[in-house]
């Protein structure tokens, strides 16, 4: 059973951070929501893994 990678796989954090919130930027509180929201599912579909998505959930609601 696949495991949730929770170490950084990106090869510059810090541009990756600096690209979501500029995704944001300029948009209404319930736009960024909905922006947030399609990227979920869309990052979900991307995992494909049931499992490893209820690991994720798990994770964010732990406040991680």
């Amino acid at each position: 059973m696949p495991t949730l990678i929770t170490a950084s796989q990106f090869k510059d954090p810090d541009s990756a951070y600096v690209t979501l919130i500029e995704a944001r930027r300029g948009l209404s509180e319930s736009e960024a929501a909905a922006l947030d929201a399609k990227l979920v599912l869309i990052l979900a579909n991307h995992i494909g893994d049931p499992d490893v998505l209820k690991e994720a959930i798990a994770l964010a609601k732990a406040g991680r």
